[in-house]
């Protein structure tokens, strides 16, 4: 593939998005002091720490992830199948108040561009001190849930741990022998019995998995993409990563536990910062395109027959099936934090088809995980909550915004490096589907490289799902603008 010159390197156009989204992309003088005396991991000790460190534990992740938030491990019980999730304790390196922790509660999230990573976290600790690096012997939170052969969880447990990894593993090669398409990787294959431990584990997930959908969790497969770079470091394309049954084994398993941590807080009498997703405005588009593909949803908004419709388009054009489940993600809306205050009832997630719900599995990258984090460790030790109700609402609102601005960083500098990319093809057609639509403006997506645009022109008429031929008009890598017309709009 041909590379136009780069008119900004994409690390500075990051750099300059950050600030311009009300992000920090570098820390203080302050927080730099604090990191300089953080010399070791937490001391994994304590009259309310188990060892647990003999269970074959091993986390499961991205091939070049080192910030490691999560462990898991099946162990038989009498009743079923319990499993076990471990939640690095970052809370015992990253104290309130701390300017370490102000850097983290100002950006919200750690921001992943195609230019590079702007942890949440410096690296020191993320990738290392607070991170479950593989054979390190590490404190967690962890999340003990016992589940039915029927895929529901009756029981969960939390309490404070020290775990080891005992195998750091890679999404795609854990996928491949899964499916039997390929041999044990490496690492799985050298420690003992680890190999039956993850079969039962992706049993259990899903099983997991099936009962939520029985319930109307949503059935979905939006494309995200990785930046793919050339041995000399150069940009060389934007790929799709899609899903696949060991990032299913993981999302059912992070699913389970931010349920039963949201219910042990109920249960606690806390108040908590929930994810949720409201019933959707636009269900009368989404039915719109239901009836497109000759299938009919009722006129109010039902979760279960929304996720049939899914399950019939995926099966009937698997190909196309990623447009229909972004179509149906924009019209959905965003998520956002909210606080669920003791005695109140909860929101929800509309698409997740829960109730009880709250972010708690990635502390190391994002900042509602470690707020968790520290109400949970509160109600564990019979202490008060270290947010007031008027804190944790503040909280709520800016953790909302800055993940929208994380977004959007995440998307201009993706739309710096597609418009690398796409400058020499600068009159080529594409077909792509229109991914929003409204005052604002239009959007459409293609592949190759996968990447959004706006359509400046000929936009009239389209909406969210519509399928379109586009033509390029312009590819700005400075201000991440790519421009579209309608093929036949050109005048």
């Amino acid at each position: 593939m041909n590379h136009a010159p780069m008119p900004a390197p994409l690390g500075a156009i990051a750099h300059r998005v950050m600030l311009e989204r009300g992000l920090q992309p570098e820390f203080s003088q302050d927080a730099k002091a604090e990191l300089a005396a953080i010399t070791r991991p937490a001391s994994p000790s304590g009259p309310d720490v188990r060892d647990l460190r003999e269970l074959l534990w091993c986390s499961i992740d991205n091939d070049d992830s080192r910030d490691l938030d999560q462990l898991s491990v099946a162990v038989s019980a009498d009743d079923g199948v319990r499993i076990l999730v471990a939640i690095a304790d970052v809370d015992a390196l990253v104290a309130i108040g701390s300017a370490i922790d102000a850097h983290a509660a100002t950006n919200t999230t750690s921001v992943y561009t195609a230019a590079g990573i702007f942890p949440m976290l410096p690296e020191k600790l993320s990738t290392n001190l607070t991170s479950l690096g593989e054979r390190d012997d590490r404190l967690a939170l962890v999340v003990d849930m016992t589940t039915t052969p029927q895929g529901e969880v009756a029981s969960s447990d939390l309490y404070r741990a020290v775990v080891r990894n005992h195998a750091k593993l890679a999404y795609n090669a854990v996928a491949a022998w899964l499916d039997g398409a390929g041999p044990a990787p490496e690492r799985l294959a050298a420690v003992r019995s680890l190999d039956a431990q993850l079969r039962i584990q992706d049993d259990v997930a899903q099983r997991l998995k099936r009962s939520r959908h029985e319930r109307g969790a949503l059935t979905l497969d939006t494309l995200e993409v990785r930046p793919v770079f050339a041995a000399d470091g150069a940009l060389e394309d934007l790929r799709p990563d899609t899903k696949n049954r060991a990032k299913e084994l993981i999302e059912n398993f992070m699913i389970a536990a931010n349920v039963a941590t949201a219910t042990f807080l109920d249960h606690a009498n806390f108040p908590s910062l929930r994810r949720v997703l409201d019933t959707p405005t636009r269900w009368p588009r989404i039915v719109e395109l239901a009836a497109a593909s000759g299938y009919k949803l009722p006129a109010s908004a039902d979760a279960a027959a929304l996720d049939a419709f899914l399950l019939q388009s995926r099966n009937r054009d698997p190909a196309r099936f990623a447009d229909v489940s972004l179509a149906v993600v924009k019209l959905l809306g965003s998520g956002a934090y909210a606080v669920e205050r003791p005695g109140h009832a909860a929101e929800g997630h509309f698409g997740l088809a829960v109730k009880d719900y709250a972010h708690s599995t990635a502390p190391n990258r994002r900042f509602p995980d470690l707020v968790t984090q520290r109400l949970v460790k509160a109600a564990l030790t019979g202490r008060s909550p270290p947010y007031s109700p008027s804190e944790l609402e503040a909280l709520a609102l800016h953790c909302t915004k800055q993940e929208d601005s994380a977004t959007k960083v995440e998307r201009q500098v993706q739309k710096s490096a597609a418009a690398l990319l796409l400058a020499p093809r600068i009159g080529k057609q594409f077909d792509g589907i229109v991914t929003g639509a409204s005052a604002k403006g239009t959007w459409v997506r293609i592949s190759s490289p996968t990447v959004e645009g706006r359509v400046v022109r000929g936009f009239e008429g389209l909406d969210v799902g519509d399928k379109v031929r586009v033509q390029l008009l312009r590819a700005d890598a400075t201000h991440g603008f790519i421009d579209f017309a309608r093929a036949g709009a050109m005048r």
